[in-house]
């Protein structure tokens, strides 16, 4: 009872975050259009708002795609976390229907009350009504809207759960046209995703040339990403993004480089370059009666001790482990290579009392 009291009250605060997630975000977007209305109505002057034919940059276009799947993948994780301490598999059956669910409740929040979505907003973004003949700016219309939110949630839906429908209406047919039947709607559907990726290609292509409908449901429905504010630069110096380039490609050269360098025969050399041969053979005549109490590579008392060939000794599972990573092991101490390990022989002389 406890339990399943802990992990209602968990879900049911997850939920609780999302919901006032949105409503925080449908406030904000109030707000801005509020304020924008208010600089509207003071300005007088006719060319005060912002041309819609205003070249957007495609880097920006792209950047609010980007921006919007990582928040529906983010409000999907946390709607996943809700149900994280029941059933496993639970939300796996309904996942598409769950999913596409979210999606329009992104788009109720977003773009429906704002005729713009989370990531067009932090790019001082908006659509643009091109269906309209006149030359200042037209919001969407609520049946274009509409038609956006199912040409981008009805198409993935249908994919995810194509499998499932086509077992569902063979099933429901006789057995000796569940096969036909089956067969002609797989191959309906892939000739009609096929002709869907590639009018999505083309469409990418001429968006590359002229800069505008990244998506291929903008271009069906007639929307357009314009500038919401005026004089809005992507003020990036060149400098920032050199630096960015340079240190992203100097971490990627040094993952690549790291895992190829011995580092513990590259240390036992400088060590034994810097300490000297003699300082090495005057301490070892002190350090031999102690050095079986010590693993050479975790330091702590040997357990099965084991040695190498040379003078050092290792814990059995230290030394196997790293002898199974790097075929080429050498001591860590002294440098010397290391050979099959072999457990440590000692004599032990008993003392009376």
């Amino acid at each position: 009872m406890v339990g399943s009291h802990m992990e209602s009250t968990l879900g049911g605060g997850k939920l609780f975050h999302i919901w006032q997630m949105f409503t925080v975000y449908q406030r904000l977007c109030r707000l801005e259009s509020e304020d924008d209305q208010k600089r509207t109505a003071k300005s007088s002057s006719p060319g005060s708002d912002v041309d819609p034919q205003t070249p957007v940059l495609r880097i920006s276009q792209l950047d609010a795609l980007e921006l919007d799947t990582a928040l529906e993948q983010l409000v999907w994780t946390q709607f996943s976390q809700c149900f994280h301490y029941c059933r496993p598999g639970l939300l796996t059956p309904l996942e598409p229907e769950l999913r596409a669910l979210l999606q329009l409740l992104l788009w109720r929040f977003t773009l429906y009350s704002n005729s713009a979505t989370v990531g067009q907003s932090l790019l001082s973004l908006r659509y643009h009504n091109t269906l309209s003949t006149s030359p200042r700016y037209r919001p969407l219309s609520r049946r274009q809207k509409l038609g956006l939110a199912l040409l981008t949630a009805g198409p993935r839906w249908l994919q995810e759960r194509s499998y499932s429908l086509l077992q569902s209406l063979s099933s429901a047919a006789s057995a000796v046209d569940s096969g036909l039947l089956q067969k002609g709607l797989r191959n309906s559907l892939t000739l009609v995703s096929s002709i869907t990726q590639i009018a999505s290609l083309i469409n990418f292509l001429v968006f590359l040339r002229k800069g505008r409908h990244p998506v291929l449901a903008e271009r069906i429905v007639g929307a357009q990403a314009a500038f919401s504010k005026p004089n809005v630069v992507r003020d990036v110096t060149y400098q920032y993004m050199n630096r960015e380039l340079l240190w992203h490609g100097f971490a990627e050269f040094l993952i690549f480089l790291l895992p190829l360098i011995n580092t513990r025969k590259l240390k036992a050399k400088v060590f034994s370059m810097v300490s000297g041969g003699d300082s090495t053979e005057r301490k070892g005549s002190t350090e031999e009666q102690g050095v079986w109490k010590e693993c050479g590579l975790c330091g702590e008392w040997p357990t099965m001790p084991h040695t190498v060939g040379c003078r050092h000794v290792f814990c059995y599972y230290c030394i196997k482990t790293h002898s199974i990573a790097d075929p080429d092991l050498t001591c860590p101490k002294c440098g010397a290579e290391a050979g099959q390990p072999e457990p440590l022989k000692m004599e032990v002389e008993m003392v009376a009392m």
